[in-house]
């Protein structure tokens, strides 16, 4: 492919173009499988060819080692996905696949991933079956407040709401009364994000026991549909987490 700005020839599909400076790819959509991703530079919303990225290279090895550390070829395979990302540095990046490869490619790059669901994520993306949210910076310390400041389920009550407040579409958790009359025998604390209202806001139940505490979740989503994404993601954070 050529750089649609100066001709150029670029090394791969949707490269920014390092000789004038010029973006070649708005959006770039991730089909995560666990040892292959797919990456699909979109240009005027036209898909261009696609970039494999595998987590074993072509020699057989992984990073030159012949019994990886699972965590470490992990890591390794996120960077070069990342990386494939990052050299085409687009305005919004769309992601669908495996979890675990998804929470390790979120957490090294600098874009908020969009997920989709689709079985097909490129049309899904084109077809804006996920529009990007409004993203909160706030630290999750400073997003928690309101009337009342005791959780239930002491430290991981306390992991519970930090997990939620760290979403990036999560403007606020307000803390809830707690209800210590329920019936209950099960050990150990379980969240939930529920269904989300109208305005796509969610509620975070922690259960203890006996104890159960709805905590208010504020959320960037403008409606039920948005507000389900949102609320699908926060429960993989908690199940992830080991907390529903």
């Amino acid at each position: 492919m050529h750089c649609r700005s100066c001709g150029s020839v670029l090394e791969q599909p949707g490269d920014y173009c390092l000789v004038c400076r010029s973006a070649n790819a708005d959006e770039v959509v991730l089909d995560l499988d666990r040892d292959r991703a797919t990456v699909t530079p979109l240009l005027d919303d036209e898909p261009l060819s696609p970039t494999a990225v595998t987590t074993v290279p072509e020699d057989g090895t992984a990073d030159g080692v012949d019994e990886p550390n699972p965590r470490s070829e992990l890591r390794a395979f996120a960077g070069r996905v990342v990386d494939a990302v990052r050299r085409r540095r687009p305005e919004r990046v769309y992601a669908a696949g495996d979890r675990e490869v998804l929470r390790a490619v979120r957490a090294d790059l600098r874009h908020d991933l969009l997920r989709v669901t689709a079985d097909d994520p490129v049309v899904a993306a084109v077809e804006g079956e996920e529009g990007p949210l409004e993203t909160v910076d706030t630290p999750p310390r400073e997003k928690i407040g309101g009337s009342h400041s005791t959780l239930i389920g002491d430290r991981d009550g306390r992991r519970a709401v930090r997990t939620v407040a760290g979403h990036p579409h999560v403007k606020k958790v307000v803390p809830g009364p707690i209800d210590a009359g329920g019936t209950g025998s099960q050990a150990g604390l379980r969240a939930k994000a529920t269904r989300p209202d109208d305005n796509g806001n969610v509620r975070l139940l922690l259960r203890n026991g006996s104890s159960v505490q709805e905590n208010r979740v504020v959320t960037t989503a403008r409606d039920l549909e948005t507000g389900e994404r949102v609320r699908a993601d926060l429960q993989t954070a908690l199940s992830e987490a080991d907390l529903r």
